[in-house]
């Protein structure tokens, strides 16, 4: 499997990760990390992310872990927690790990920190497995 080929595929594929400026960095069957840096244009009317920033990076995280093995998948469901809010110029990571593998159902995790480590928000996510192959 070419992990760098699917892991371009992503970025250049995915028009809502660009048009937020969320980057899958590395991925391999199981594993991924995207990055973002929080921008004014992130920012809720409270004066933080939204907390869809931390989603989306953590969702794409999740799903570039499970495109890593080359089929398609969508979530179905997620259970997502937001523990502290990031600022502007701030480096988001999400890194996210499979928790199980099963025939149609897979279940990740992501985990969105900072560049000091600081833990911003967690997400158990479920994905259904297609079976379709990723065209590269």
């Amino acid at each position: 499997m070419d992990y760098e080929r699917i892991r371009a595929f992503r970025n250049e594929k995915n028009r809502f990760c660009r048009q937020l400026g969320i980057y899958v960095e590395e991925l391999r069957p199981g594993y991924a990390r995207a990055v973002k840096t929080v921008t004014e244009e992130d920012l809720n009317p409270l004066e933080i992310p939204h907390g869809g920033v931390y989603f989306a990076l953590a969702d794409t995280a999740c799903g570039s872990a499970r495109a890593a093995y080359g089929t398609m998948a969508v979530t179905v469901n997620c259970s997502f927690n937001f523990l502290k809010s990031a600022q502007v110029g701030s480096k988001l990571t999400a890194e996210a790990r499979e928790l199980q593998s099963g025939q149609s159902i897979c279940v990740l995790e992501a985990r969105v920190t900072g560049e000091a480590g600081e833990l911003f928000a967690v997400g158990t996510f479920t994905f259904r497995r297609l079976d379709r192959p990723i065209e590269l």
